[in-house]
């Protein structure tokens, strides 16, 4: 099966058959708890990338936010675009080019995946899931942003059993 995997690959072809492609977990959150609750909810229908390879090579990748507007507008990963997921359509992102390097992301990386795999049988080359999304992220301090661009602490946990897995020092958490 890896051959025609190559042999589709160097052509641009995704054939039916290897469309539901399966990649492998590469990545873990710094909490087992949460990396078991982010494990089994993904199919690993498009390739993880860890929240640390993500910010440590952030200026190579256009960020993909995948979660609702209610939710970016109270923090976001900086200069992530807003693409949403209820009514994500992949003609709202004509403009990044195929071959760029994408990164979506949620809240655990649930909804991210979903849309990861739209955009890799849309034809998007290189994008990965952010496995345990924003809340990984905001988890190990990274940087976050709000509506307005400016850094915040708070996070949107989507509901209250939700804003369990937000643990990191000094984050507000809201829903």
């Amino acid at each position: 099966m890896s051959f025609l995997r190559l042999f589709f690959s160097l052509f641009g072809i995704i054939p039916p058959f290897l469309a539901c492609a399966q990649f492998t977990k590469t990545a873990s959150c710094q909490s087992p708890s949460f990396d078991k609750k982010v494990d089994s909810y993904l199919s690993y229908s498009a390739p993880v990338v860890s929240v640390k390879d993500a910010f440590t090579k952030k200026s190579d990748y256009v960020f993909l936010d995948a979660r609702e507007v209610e939710e970016y507008n109270v923090s976001h990963i900086p200069e992530a675009r807003f693409i949403g997921y209820k009514d994500f359509n992949v003609k709202g992102i004509s403009d990044i080019a195929k071959d760029s390097k994408i990164v979506v992301y949620c809240s655990i990386g649930y909804r991210s995946e979903k849309i990861a795999t739209k955009l890799r049988s849309a034809g998007f080359k290189n994008v990965s899931n952010l496995y345990g999304s924003i809340f990984e992220w905001a988890n190990m301090g990274y940087p976050l942003s709000d509506k307005k661009g400016l850094p915040t602490s708070q996070v949107h946990t989507y509901n209250k059993k939700w804003s369990q897995w937000v643990t990191g020092d000094g984050l507000k958490k809201t829903w």
